[in-house]
């Protein structure tokens, strides 16, 4: 599930990238979401692995 959500933001952030510039706010707040995406994703894949040893 993690997953998907993390790879429709990127692709977003992509296309924003792409119509706005790197360096636009929409950009650089796309990002951060894709930050907190990806870390909430190695949170939860850090729990699994700890959970299975």
């Amino acid at each position: 599930m993690i997953n998907y959500e993390i790879e429709q933001k990127r692709l977003h952030l992509i296309e924003t990238a792409k119509k706005f510039g790197m360096n636009a706010e929409e950009t650089i707040r796309c990002s951060q979401e894709l930050d907190t995406l990806l870390n909430k994703g190695i949170k939860t894949t850090s729990k699994e692995c700890s959970n299975k040893g």
